[in-house]
């Protein structure tokens, strides 16, 4: 059964939520942290996405991004994910997956739901 297209509509605010496997933890150490938040800058960079606010959690990551196109917020979570599980995987000497799937997303229309991802 195919997956539901993602709504996303240009300019409007996304709120993006990736959790480890099984819930298990995806962050082990301080440096895992500074090494996710290098790459969101980089990845938000290049695939043209304003991040607002982010909260890592040690099982899972809120991020509150605008991308510039509708698609760019896909691709900087692939470009994101891809790489810190490779970090994650050598550094840890581990294989396989670390993400609980695809990351989910919510579109940020009411003012009240986007302070309220500010305050999280």
């Amino acid at each position: 059964m195919p997956r539901r297209a993602r709504l996303l509509l240009p300019g409007v605010p996304l709120h993006l939520i990736q959790r480890g496997n099984n819930r298990s933890a995806c962050f082990y150490a301080e440096e895992d942290y500074l090494f996710y938040l290098d790459n969101l800058k980089l990845q938000a960079e290049q695939h043209g996405c304003a991040v607002h606010a982010w909260c890592l959690m040690t099982n899972h990551v809120h991020l509150l991004v605008t991308p510039s196109k509708p698609e760019r917020a896909s691709l900087m979570m692939k470009g994101l994910g891809q790489r810190f599980v490779q970090y994650i995987n050598r550094t840890y000497d581990r294989s396989g997956t670390l993400w609980e799937g695809r990351f989910r997303s919510c579109l940020l229309q009411e003012e009240d739901y986007v302070l309220a991802c500010y305050r999280y």
